[in-house]
C-alpha cells in the first residue's frame, strides 16, 4: 500500500475558523495539507446552475482571497502544504497570478500546490471579462504561460487569449519550474489537459469516486498523450473519511485525499478535525 497523504478542504469565510488556528491545529495533528477554494464575487443575477445541487451554499458568497488566506496559514506553520482548490484561473490576470503564486511559494518555503480550474459560473466570469465559451482554451494558455514565467529568465507569450511581450517575472517560485499544477474536473477532456499541461488531477468525490477505474482512465489518456503516468498525482477533493475507503484509495494508488471541514464556528471545525484525527490515526502517523 502506498502512503496516502491526508489533507483537508474548507471554505475560508469571516464567520468560521481563521487560517492561523486552523494551520496550527492541522500541523499538530499530522495532517499533510490545507486546501481552499476561490470565488471573488457571486453575481445576484446568477442563472448558471451550481454543480452541487439546487441551492448555492451561503459560504460561496463570503470566501476570502485564497492567496491572502493561505499566506497567513503559511506563517503559522512549518510543514503544512497549502493548496488552492480551485483557483479560477481564467478569471485572473496571468501576470499578476504568476507573481502571487511565486511569492506565496517562495515565502512558504516551497509548500504551495496550485489547483486550478475553468469554473462553472458564467455570470461571475462575465464580470471579469472572461467568456464562458472559451474558458478552457484560456486556461490551457495560462498554464503554459505561467510555467514559462516561473522557469525562464525572460519570457514572452502569444496566444489567442493570453499575450505579452518579453518580460521578467521575479522572484521565481522556490519549487523548480513552479508549484505542481493540479486540475479540477472529472471529464476525459480534463484528463487530457492534465496529461498535456499539468502535474496532477483534483477530482471531486461529491457523487462517489471509484479509484481503480478512474486511475485506469487517467493512465490510458496519459499513454495516448505520451505522458508518463507516474508523473501525475491524484488528490481526491471532498473525499469520504471512513478508514476502509481510504485504505482502498491508497491500495489503488491515490496520492492524497482532502477531507471536508464545515464552514462553521471554530469549535465545530476543531471538533470535526479531532474526529478525523482519532479515526485515521494509522494514516496520519
Amino acid at each position: 500500500m502506498s502512503k496516502l497523504a491526508i489533507g483537508v478542504m474548507i471554505f475560508p469565510t469571516h464567520t468560521t475558523i481563521g487560517p492561523k488556528p486552523l494551520a496550527e491545529a492541522l500541523e499538530a495533528r499530522g495532517f499533510e495539507s490545507l486546501f481552499v477554494p476561490e470565488h471573488t464575487q457571486i453575481p445576484t443575477a446568477r442563472t448558471s446552475p451550481w454543480p452541487g445541487g439546487a441551492e448555492l451554499p451561503e459560504e460561496y458568497y463570503h470566501t476570502f482571497d485564497p492567496f491572502v488566506w493561505l499566506a497567513t496559514a503559511a506563517a503559522a506553520s512549518q510543514r503544512l502544504r497549502l493548496g488552492t482548490g480551485i483557483c479560477l484561473l481564467p478569471q485572473r490576470d496571468t501576470l499578476v497570478t504568476a507573481k502571487l503564486v511565486a511569492s506565496l511559494d517562495r515565502l512558504s518555503g516551497g509548500r504551495l500546490l496550485f489547483g486550478v480550474g475553468a469554473g462553472w459560473n458564467a455570470e461571475e466570469m462575465a464580470q471579469h471579462g472572461t467568456l464562458f465559451s472559451s474558458r478552457f482554451k484560456k486556461l490551457e494558455e495560462q498554464m503554459v504561460a505561467l510555467k514559462g514565467l516561473w522557469s525562464q529568465p525572460t519570457y514572452a507569450y502569444e496566444g489567442q487569449h493570453v499575450r505579452f511581450e518579453e518580460t521578467v517575472s521575479s522572484p521565481k517560485p522556490l519549487q523548480v519550474e513552479g508549484p505542481p499544477i493540479l486540475i479540477g474536473g472529472e471529464t476525459d477532456h480534463t484528463l487530457r489537459r492534465i496529461a498535456r499541461y499539468a502535474n496532477g488531477w483534483l477530482p471531486r468525490a461529491r457523487h462517489g469516486f471509484e479509484a481503480e477505474p478512474n486511475l485506469a482512465r487517467l493512465k490510458q489518456i496519459c499513454e495516448e498523450e505520451g505522458r508518463d503516468f507516474s508523473e501525475v498525482s491524484t488528490s481526491v477533493f471532498g473525499a469520504p473519511s471512513d478508514l476502509a475507503t481510504l485504505e482502498r484509495f491508497a491500495e489503488a494508488g491515490i496520492n492524497r485525499v482532502l477531507l471536508p471541514l464545515p464552514a462553521a464556528a471554530p469549535d465545530q471545525v476543531l471538533k470535526k478535525l479531532d474526529l478525523y484525527a482519532s479515526s485515521l490515526t494509522s494514516l496520519l502517523n
